[in-house]
């Protein structure tokens, strides 16, 4: 009897709670949780200052990033040697030490790529 009394006070509570209304005549929702297990791990989306209906929370997360063409370009290059690099760990004719050492090649010529582009864009400025 206890427990049904006390599951009708949370849940009374948590109705009356919904029914208030926030700051500036805008409803606000209620938070409402409910913790299965010993509340091991951390999520952002929990914390008490996460709010998607109001982004100020976050520095950044309603700003609009128009990437450069140095950023774009070095993305093209990082995209085109993860194709080359995953399609030599795949590879499975090749032995195992020979794929290793293709892969740190391809790391390797991948640094230089972002390095040159890097120079490039700076010199042309």
């Amino acid at each position: 009897m206890k427990k049904l009394l006390i599951i009708g006070l949370a849940l009374a509570l948590t109705i009356g709670a919904s029914a208030q209304k926030g700051r500036g005549g805008f409803y606000s929702r209620p938070r409402t949780y409910v913790v299965v297990g010993g509340g091991f791990g951390y999520s952002p989306f929990y914390s008490p200052f996460y709010n998607p209906y109001y982004p100020g929370y976050y520095p950044g997360y309603n700003t609009y990033h128009r990437p450069s063409k140095l950023e774009m370009q070095i993305a093209d290059i990082k995209s085109d040697y993860s194709d080359r690099i995953w399609s030599v760990k795949h590879d499975t004719s090749i032995p195992r030490r020979q794929r290793r050492k293709e892969v740190h090649e391809l790391r390797h010529q991948r640094d230089m790529a972002v390095q040159a582009a890097e120079r490039n864009y700076h010199l042309r400025r």
